[in-house]
């Protein structure tokens, strides 16, 4: 998103199954107004690679340098913000990355997203508009802190959707679900509830070939296996305290179904399989 202040604009890029980008205006006092937005796919190379990425194997230093260097390929999507948002670079005042997330442990003390945000910088000639920051790694200070570094967002959602008046809660599904209760105190919790579309998508992989199911048209042909939906509410992850957090490279099933267990107040090992294979 780009964030339209008296000292510019800013981008922020964000990397799940694809390359997003949004141009958002922002006022004091009022709603935010998207300016653009723009859509930059992955290759299938890179996205297998970047899934293959999410589980040990061999070379992974190489593999996941050589990965950050195509992701950051792909970055050119702020190109095409400029583009759609008619705005000029002189604009810019900031881009913020985030990377691809390929390990998520902050029991272990760190969180991982693969990233070349010197790659973006060249890309984008960075060292000749000066004016010019970027900004990566957002999540591992909260994680040094003893935080989860996860969900990103809750102060944002804060500024946007938060009352005096009342309490609300903000619900995000992505590649993971999360909540954030903003507490007409004032006071801010956020917390990841167990995955959403990256079981989603991987079964519609699976069945129709597609990386995702359009509009729920596959699903809505179906019903609800209530055996196997009352196997996956058992899972322990969900009856947890929060704060608690857990990560694409736990809640997606590559041959069996993995535990998505993944707290510091919960057992250590996480991501052990419950099943031979999937489904169950």
């Amino acid at each position: 998103m780009a964030e339209d202040t008296a000292d510019g604009v800013y981008f922020g890029l964000m990397s799940g199954t694809s390359m997003d980008g949004v141009a958002v205006r922002f006022a004091e006092g009022q709603s935010p107004v998207v300016l653009a937005e723009a859509f930059v796919g992955f290759a299938a190379g890179l996205r297998e690679a970047l899934f293959a990425l999410q589980q040990p194997g061999d070379n992974e230093i190489d593999r996941e340098a050589l990965a950050a260097n195509a992701l950051a390929t792909r970055y050119t999507v702020c190109h095409e913000l400029l583009r759609a948002s008619r705005l000029s670079a002189d604009d810019v005042r900031a881009i913020g990355v985030h990377g691809q997330t390929v390990r998520h442990r902050p029991e272990k003390g760190y969180t991982r997203q693969i990233n070349n945000p010197a790659l973006l910088a060249e890309m984008m000639h960075i060292d000749l508009m000066m004016h010019i920051d970027l900004v990566a790694d957002f999540r591992s200070r909260d994680v040094a802190a003893g935080g989860q570094g996860a969900p990103l967002v809750p102060a944002f959602h804060a500024t946007v959707f938060g009352a005096k008046d009342e309490t609300r809660v903000v619900c995000n599904l992505g590649g993971i679900s999360n909540i954030m209760i903003l507490n007409a105190t004032g006071s801010v919790r956020g917390f990841d509830c167990g995955p959403a579309n990256a079981l989603l998508d991987e079964w519609a992989q699976r069945q129709i070939g597609k990386p995702f199911d359009e509009n729920g048209h596959f699903a809505a042909k179906g019903q609800v296996d209530r055996t196997l939906l009352n196997v996956l509410l058992d899972e322990p992850f969900f009856s947890l305290q929060p704060p608690k957090s857990t990560g694409h490279d736990c809640s997606k099933p590559r041959g069996s179904m993995p535990n998505f267990n993944h707290s510091p107040r919960s057992r250590p090992k996480t991501c052990r399989r419950r099943w031979s294979r999937w489904p169950p």
